[in-house]
C-alpha cells in the first residue's frame, strides 16, 4: 500500500447500502449486512432502493450538478447577489474553474456511492431466495442506474474507472484497479450491456402496480439507449431505439408544455423517469434543488442561483410558449397567483425548478429526467443524419406545435439543435449537446467566456482522486 489516501475511491465503492421503509421512496437509514440480505428476501427491494434515494442528494442532482451542467452553458448564469460566488457557481460561469474545485468533487464522489450501490445489488440479488420475475426486474432496475450513472460520468470527464465489483480496500491489486481509467470504448459498451438488460428483463411503465411508482420502467432504459447512441453517432441505433419508444404508445406529449413541472403532472403522460421528491423529513425532494434557484431578495423564496441567460431569451421566436414554461421573470404573475415583485434579485428565475405556492410540502419537486419530448428530438436527430428528412420534420414539428409554433417547411441539423436547446433548456443536457455537436467553442466564446477548445471539453478528473491514486489516475488534457 502506498498511502492510506488511495483507499478512498475503493472505500466509497464497498459503501454499505440504505434501506428503505416500504415506500421505496421514502429515506429510512439502516445498515444490513450480505449475510442479512440473503437470508432476507423483504431487504431484496431495498438494496436497489438504496441506489434511487443516491439521487435525491445535493451533491447529486442539485447545486453542483445544474452548474456544471446549465450554469457552464448559454442557457444560465450564475444568478444570486454578485457577491455571492455560491463557492463555485462564479467560477462555473465564468470558465475559471480548476482542478480543484469542490463542484467535480463532490459530484464525482456521490456518482461513485450511488455505482457502489449499484455494484452491491447487483453482485447480491442473484443469490436472494426471491421469484426469478421479481429478482430479473430488480437487477434491471440496479443497471438501468448505474448505466445511467457512468453515463453522467462519461459527459463530465469522459473515460473514467470502471468498477463493477465490490473492492477489498486491503487489496492493492483491487485499488489499483479501481484507479484504472477506461477507454470511452470500454465505458460506452459496458453502459449499454447494462442498459440492454434494463430492457429484456423491466416492465412498460403501465404494468407496473401503482404502489410501485417511479420505478425504472422498459422505456427509460430504451430511451437512455437512443440517447447514448446519439452521442456515439450511430444513428440507425438511435432511431431505432427512440422509434421503439414511440412505438411502445406509453407516452405522449403534454397538451401545455408548462404543465410538465407542476406538482400534479408528476409521472405523467409524457414522463419516462424522474427523480421522485417524496418521502420523510428531512428527505422531501432533491434536497434544496427548489430552494436553491427560486427567487432571491425581498419577495423571493429562494438563493436566486441558475438564472436563466438573456441569450436564452432570446433564443425563442414570438410565440414560444416554451418560454413562460421555463423562465420566472420579475414582475409577472405565476400560475398559481404568486407575483414576483420587481424587489427581487435577479431577472430570471428556473421555473422547471418552481413549487406551487401553496404545496403541502414547498420542499417537495419530482425532477424530470428522460422525457418523451427529447424522445421525439432524438429520433427527429438520428433521422435527418440518416437522410430521412420528412421523419426528421414531422418529430421537430410535433415537438413545435406544442409550443404553439407555425410548422417550419424545411429543417436543417441546426434547427434540430435550437429545438433541441429549447426544448430541454435548464434540464441538464446543454453543455454536454454543445460539446458532443462540436460546437461548444465557438457558442460558448461567442457567449463571452474564456473556453479553450481541446481543455473544456470534458470537466477535470479531481485532484484529490489524482493525488490519492498514487499517479494512476490520469488528467484529462490541458487540465
Amino acid at each position: 500500500m502506498k498511502t492510506i489516501n488511495r483507499k478512498f475511491l475503493i472505500i466509497l465503492a464497498v459503501i454499505g447500502f440504505v434501506s428503505c421503509s416500504e415506500d421505496f421512496l421514502e429515506v429510512n437509514p439502516s445498515q444490513e449486512t450480505p449475510e442479512v440480505a440473503l437470508s432476507d428476501p423483504d431487504v431484496a427491494p431495498q438494496l436497489v432502493n438504496a441506489i434511487y434515494n443516491q439521487f435525491l442528494g445535493f451533491n447529486m442532482s442539485s447545486f453542483p450538478w445544474y452548474g456544471a451542467t446549465e450554469i457552464t452553458s448559454d442557457n444560465a448564469d450564475k444568478g444570486s447577489d454578485p457577491g455571492d460566488t455560491g463557492t463555485y457557481q462564479k467560477n462555473h460561469a465564468e470558465y475559471t474553474y480548476t482542478e480543484t474545485e469542490a463542484s467535480f468533487r463532490n459530484l464525482w464522489e456521490n456518482h461513485y456511492q450511488g455505482i457502489a450501490r449499484a455494484n452491491r445489488a447487483i453482485l447480491l440479488l442473484p443469490d436472494v431466495d426471491i421469484e426469478d420475475d421479481l429478482k430479473n426486474r430488480l437487477l434491471g432496475e440496479a443497471r438501468f442506474l448505474r448505466g445511467l450513472m457512468y453515463f453522467r460520468m462519461v459527459q463530465m470527464f469522459g473515460g473514467v474507472p470502471l468498477i463493477d465489483f465490490i473492492p477489498d480496500p486491503n487489496s492493492e491489486e483491487d485499488i489499483n484497479r479501481a484507479y484504472q481509467r477506461a477507454s470511452l470504448e470500454e465505458m460506452y459498451t459496458f453502459i449499454e450491456k447494462d442498459l440492454q438488460f434494463a430492457i429484456d428483463n423491466l416492465p412498460f411503465k403501465s404494468e407496473y402496480a401503482p404502489s410501485d411508482l417511479g420505478r425504472a420502467p422498459k422505456g427509460a432504459a430504451l430511451a437512455l439507449m437512443a440517447k447514448v447512441k446519439l452521442y456515439q453517432q450511430e444513428w440507425q441505433a438511435a432511431y431505432d431505439y427512440s422509434q421503439e419508444v414511440i412505438n411502445s404508445g406509453e407516452y405522449q406529449l403534454e397538451s401545455n408544455y408548462e404543465d410538465i413541472w407542476k406538482e400534479e403532472f408528476e409521472n405523467g403522460v409524457e414522463s419516462i423517469f424522474e427523480i421522485q421528491g417524496r418521502g420523510e423529513t428531512p428527505s422531501l425532494g432533491v434536497n434544496n434543488y427548489r430552494t436553491s434557484q427560486g427567487a432571491r431578495g425581498q419577495g423571493g423564496w429562494g438563493w436566486g442561483f441558475n438564472s436563466p441567460s438573456e441569450d436564452l431569451v432570446n433564443a425563442y421566436e414570438d410565440g414560444d410558449e416554451r418560454m413562460d414554461g421555463t423562465i420566472i421573470f420579475r414582475g409577472e404573475t405565476l400560475y398559481d397567483g404568486r407575483f414576483v415583485p420587481e424587489t427581487v434579485t435577479n431577472e430570471r428565475y428556473n421555473q422547471k425548478a418552481y413549487v406551487h405556492l401553496e404545496a403541502e410540502s414547498p420542499d417537495e419537486k419530482n425532477v424530470r429526467l428522460i422525457r418523451y419530448g427529447e424522445v421525439l428530438l432524438i429520433n427527429a436527430e438520428a433521422a435527418f443524419q440518416l437522410g430521412n428528412i420528412d421523419t426528421a420534420l414531422e418529430k421537430v414539428n410535433e415537438i413545435r406545435d406544442r409550443a404553439g409554433l407555425d410548422d417550419l417547411e424545411t429543417l436543417t441539423l441546426l434547427d434540430i439543435y435550437k429545438e433541441r436547446r429549447l426544448e430541454l433548456a435548464m434540464e441538464g443536457d446543454r453543455i454536454f449537446d454543445l460539446r458532443r455537436q462540436g460546437r461548444a467553442a465557438e457558442v460558448m466564446q461567442a457567449f463571452g467566456v474564456p473556453f479553450v477548445e481541446g481543455k473544456h471539453e470534458l470537466f477535470p478528473i479531481p485532484q484529490e482522486q489524482i493525488a490519492q491514486s498514487g499517479g494512476l489516475l490520469e488528467q484529462n488534457p490541458l487540465w
